[in-house]
C-alpha cells in the first residue's frame, strides 16, 4: 500500500468501525484489509490503525483457516494473551503475604514494620526485591489474597474482673430498689474536656454551599478562654440531666460541687421527700473508688441536705456501660458537631439546648470556682467520716451517712 489516499481511505473505514468491533474482529479486519493491500500491507495498516503486527499476522492465520468462530465464543485461543504477574512470577503472592502478614504479627524483622503499609510502598518493596509489579496490581492481588483496608475497632476492655458481671447485678438490684422507693439514682461523670475558642469541632452541618466556619489551623489551648470541663448529674428516673462546666481542674471536690448544684436547681424539686441518694460512677477519674477526697467531699453533701448517699462504682474498664454516657454525652456531642466552641456561654447554651425524642431535658451552667489538685486528706478527716461498706465488694459499694452534728 504506497498510495497515501488508499491510507488515509484505511483509516476512515477503521475509524468508522471500530467501536462497533470486538478484539477478535478488530485482528480479522486489519488482516483483511493488509491481504488486500498486497506487499507492505501489515506495516501500513499497523500504521495506520494502531493495531500491532503482531495481532495482523495472527489474524492472517485465521482467515487461512476460514475465519472459524473460537470455542465457547472466545475472543483469543485458551492460553493466548498476555500472561498474568503470579504466572510469570509465581512467588509474587508469597512476597506480598510476607511483607503484609508479618507486621500484624509483630515480625521485626520485617522490612515495612515501622511505616505505613500503603500499596505504593508495597510495590516499592516488591520492586526492590527484584519483581515487576504497580501500586494497582498490589491492590489487586491484596483483595485476592483475602486483605481489606480496615480501621481499629474498640473492643478490648482490658482484663475482666472475676466480679464483674456480679458487680452489674448489684448495681442493677439497687437501682430498682431505691427506684421502687421513691428515691433519687443518679449517673455521674466527666464528659470529654474541651478548648474554648474558634478550633474545629468535628462533624458536619448545613451552611450555604462554598462557605464553612473558619476555625484555627492549630488547636493550641488559648491562654485567656482555657478549656471546658463538663461535669454531668443525670437522673436515671426523670430522664433529666444537670451539667456543670468549669474552668480550673477536675477534681472530686468539682465532682460534688456539682451533685449538690443538682440536688438544689433539679433534684429536690422531683424529690422533695428523698432521704436517700444513689450514685453510680465510674471507678476513677474525679469520682474515684480510691480517691479519699471523693468520701470526704460526700461526707459534707451528706451534712449539708441531710441525705444518705449510697455509691456503687462500675468495674474498672466498664465506664461505656454508665448511663449517663449513652443517655446524655452523646447527645450532646451530637448537638453541637460542627460549631466551634468559641465562648463558654456557647458551650452551656448548646449543652442545655440537647433534647431527644424519648424527652431528655438537660440544665447546664459555668462553675467559675477554684478547685486546686493535690489536696491531702488527712487520717483524723477520715475517722470522721460516717462510711459504712457493702458486704459484697465494699471498695466499689459503700454509703456515706450524714454526721448526728450535723442534723
Amino acid at each position: 500500500m504506497r498510495d497515501k489516499g488508499m491510507e488515509a481511505a484505511v483509516r476512515r473505514r477503521f475509524i468508522r468501525v471500530r467501536r462497533l468491533l470486538n478484539e477478535r474482529q478488530r485482528r480479522l479486519w486489519a488482516a483483511a484489509e493488509a491481504e488486500a493491500s498486497g506487499y507492505g500491507g501489515i506495516s501500513a495498516v499497523a500504521r495506520v490503525t494502531g493495531v500491532s503486527r503482531r495481532a495482523i499476522h495472527a489474524g492472517l492465520n485465521e482467515l487461512r483457516t476460514d475465519g472459524k468462530p473460537l470455542e465457547n465464543g472466545r475472543i483469543r485461543r485458551a492460553g493466548a494473551g498476555r500472561k498474568p504477574l503470579t504466572a510469570t512470577q509465581p512467588h509474587l503472592k508469597a512476597a506480598l503475604n510476607a511483607l503484609v502478614e508479618p507486621t500484624s504479627r509483630g515480625d521485626p524483622q520485617s522490612p515495612l514494620r515501622w511505616t505505613c503499609r500503603s500499596v505504593r510502598r508495597l510495590a516499592a518493596e516488591l520492586q526492590r526485591q527484584g519483581f515487576s509489579i504497580g501500586r494497582q496490581k498490589v491492590a489487586d492481588l491484596l483483595h485476592e489474597l483475602g486483605y481489606s483496608l480496615q480501621a481499629n475497632r474498640k473492643t478490648r476492655e482490658g482484663t475482666n474482673h472475676p466480679d464483674r458481671n456480679a458487680q452489674f447485678e448489684h448495681i442493677n438490684r439497687r437501682v430498682k430498689a431505691l427506684q421502687r422507693r421513691g428515691q433519687p439514682v443518679i449517673s455521674v461523670d466527666t464528659k470529654k474536656k474541651e478548648l474554648v475558642g474558634d478550633f474545629r469541632n468535628g462533624g458536619h452541618e448545613w451552611r450555604p454551599a462554598g462557605r464553612p466556619l473558619e476555625v484555627r489551623v492549630h488547636d493550641f489551648q488559648d491562654a485567656t478562654l482555657g478549656k471546658a470541663i463538663p461535669y454531668g448529674v443525670y437522673d436515671l428516673t426523670n430522664n433529666e440531666a444537670w451539667v456543670s462546666v468549669g474552668i480550673d481542674h477536675d477534681t472530686a471536690g468539682f465532682a460534688v460541687k456539682t451533685i449538690l448544684r443538682w440536688w438544689r436547681r433539679m433534684g429536690r424539686k422531683r424529690f422533695p421527700h428523698a432521704r436517700e441518694l444513689l450514685i453510680t460512677a465510674d471507678s476513677g477519674g474525679s469520682n474515684s473508688a480510691r480517691c479519699k477526697l471523693w468520701k470526704c467531699a460526700l461526707q459534707e453533701f451528706a451534712d449539708q441536705t441531710g441525705l444518705k448517699v449510697h455509691v456503687c462504682h462500675f468495674p474498672p474498664g466498664t465506664s461505656k456501660w454508665n448511663k449517663i454516657e449513652h443517655r446524655l454525652f452523646c447527645h450532646i456531642t451530637q448537638n453541637w458537631r460542627g460549631k466551634p466552641l468559641s465562648e463558654l456561654e456557647i458551650i452551656v447554651q448548646l449543652i442545655g439546648n440537647t433534647t431527644t425524642q424519648e424527652g431528655l431535658k438537660v440544665q447546664a451552667a459555668v462553675d467559675r470556682g477554684n478547685y486546686p489538685k493535690g489536696i491531702k486528706v488527712t487520717d483524723d478527716e477520715l475517722e470522721t467520716i460516717q462510711l459504712s461498706r457493702a458486704k459484697f465488694h465494699g471498695d466499689w459499694n459503700y454509703t456515706v451517712s450524714p454526721r448526728p452534728h450535723a442534723a
